[in-house]
């Protein structure tokens, strides 16, 4: 069977994913938050393109997810949707915006939609969140959730270590994700949970699932864009393959810009008017 069953369709969608999901053909989900990459990523061949709230930590500085904003969360979003063609774009709901208030959730995912022109939506958490799941899908929304390590939660799990290690939060996540299902999900992020776990879960569930650190056994996987090319090194968990070392290029291609400027070698006479 081919890997790449669905290479060549023109638009990626939910259903698209699930058919691929279906034909044990791997998902391919990376993270962007701009044009430019978004454009990339797209001629590529990426399937699914996450405008994440990690945006927090690579674009904006921040230690953890927390503070961004809707507002910076739909700014982001629009600038990947005017890039892509044929992913299917997918956008965190931020921190604060869905939990414990399913009105605001449905409110939160409306905006991002209007604004931005996204595909779907992605929140974390399992039955705590089933209701604002409900509400956004009842206006027609697509929802994907995550579950696992949650990054918006970090101050209640005080560490990122892989999480579900012990009987009582793996029986949790599996629980979870089947109620994920039952409101309508059409696909649930699994974070740095073990692979053996992930591979239970996805055979549990008619939905597919995307790792993230949680080991082969799932319908596909995601990492961050920023991570997986070496633009940023402080990052290097286990599941990290990094595809290129961009950080060192980028550096180089600086000092060497830097240098011709010094010594008047930039511009020359063919780069002049």
């Amino acid at each position: 069977m081919s890997s790449y069953l669905y290479r060549d369709v023109n638009k990626v969608t939910t259903n698209i994913l699930q058919r691929m999901h279906d034909e044990d053909e791997k998902i391919a989900m990376l993270t962007a938050y701009d044009y430019s990459t978004a454009k990339l990523l797209d001629m590529a061949g990426i399937d699914v393109i996450l405008v994440g709230d990690s945006a927090a930590n690579v674009m904006a500085g921040y230690k953890t997810t927390l503070p961004i904003t809707l507002n910076e969360m739909i700014y982001h979003a629009s600038s990947v949707v005017r890039a892509v063609e044929r992913a299917l774009v997918v956008v965190d709901l931020p921190f604060g915006t869905y939990q414990g208030n399913s009105k605001e959730a449905l409110n939160s995912a409306v905006r991002i939609m209007k604004e931005s022109g996204a595909d779907a939506v992605k929140l974390e958490g399992g039955v705590e969140v089933s209701e604002s799941i409900d509400r956004i899908l009842s206006a027609g929304i697509p929802v994907m959730g995550h579950l696992g390590l949650m990054p918006q939660s970090i101050n209640k799990f005080g560490t990122y270590a892989v999480r579900a290690k012990d009987d009582k939060e793996a029986d949790k996540i599996l629980k979870d994700v089947q109620i994920l299902e039952k409101h309508g999900c059409f696909a649930v992020v699994l974070e740095k949970i073990p692979a053996l776990l992930a591979k239970t879960i996805t055979e549990s569930v008619a939905i597919p699932t995307i790792g993230i650190g949680a080991g082969p056994h799932v319908s596909g996987q995601v990492l961050v864009f920023h991570d997986m090319v070496g633009v940023t090194q402080q990052f290097s968990p286990r599941f990290l393959r990094r595809y290129h070392n961009l950080s060192e290029e980028i550096i180089s291609a600086v000092s060497n810009y830097i240098d011709d400027v010094k010594r008047a070698d930039f511009p020359n006479d063919k780069e002049s008017y």
